[in-house]
C-alpha cells in the first residue's frame, strides 16, 4: 500500500470532517445601518399606499426569523402568544407601549392578538440605535410621532409551543 502525502492525508480529514458537518448548515448574514435603509427604500414605497407600515422577511432560521420593518403611522395594540419580539432601531424614533392589558382584544390570527390599544401601559422612548426586548404575551404597540418615519430591524424568537 502506499504511503500518502501530507496533503493527501490533510484532504482526506477534513473531507471527512466537511462530510460529518453538512447536516449543520453554517450561516451568518451581516446587516449594516446603510443596507437596511437601502431595502427599506420599496417598504416606504409601499407603506406610501397602505396604511403607513411595511415589512418584509428577511431570512429564516429554526425558531427565529429576521424582519425589516418601516413606519410612518402608528402600529396597531398586538400579543405574539408564542412569538417574541426584539428590536433594533435603525434610524427615526417612537414611544413603545407595552405591558398592561389589550383594549378590544380580537384574534387576527392564530397566535395573534390585535386591539385597539393598551390599557395601563409602560411608555418607554425609542431612537436611533436602541434595543429592545419583547417577551411572548406582552401586548406592546408602537407610537410614530407625527410627520416622522421609524425604520427599525426585528428578530422574531419562538419562546413557547
Amino acid at each position: 500500500m502506499r504511503k500518502a502525502t501530507w496533503l493527501q492525508a490533510m484532504s482526506i480529514c477534513f473531507g471527512a470532517l466537511c462530510a460529518s458537518c453538512t447536516s449543520y448548515a453554517q450561516q451568518v448574514d451581516h446587516y449594516t445601518p446603510k443596507s437596511l435603509m437601502e431595502q427599506a427604500k420599496p417598504l416606504q414605497e409601499k407603506a406610501a399606499t397602505t396604511n403607513g407600515a411595511a415589512a418584509a422577511t428577511l431570512e429564516k432560521y429554526g425558531v427565529d426569523y429576521t424582519m425589516l420593518s418601516f413606519r410612518s403611522k402608528d402600529g396597531g395594540a398586538e400579543v405574539h402568544e408564542k412569538f417574541a419580539d426584539i428590536f433594533v432601531i435603525v434610524d427615526g424614533s417612537a414611544t413603545l407601549l407595552s405591558g398592561g392589558e389589550l383594549a378590544n382584544p380580537a384574534i387576527s390570527a392564530p397566535g395573534e392578538i390585535h386591539g385597539t390599544g393598551i390599557l395601563h401601559a409602560t411608555s418607554n422612548s425609542l431612537s436611533k440605535g436602541d434595543v429592545v426586548h419583547i417577551q411572548a404575551n406582552t401586548p406592546h404597540q408602537l407610537l410614530v410621532p407625527k410627520g416622522t418615519t421609524l425604520t427599525y430591524f426585528v428578530v422574531k424568537v419562538k419562546e413557547k409551543e
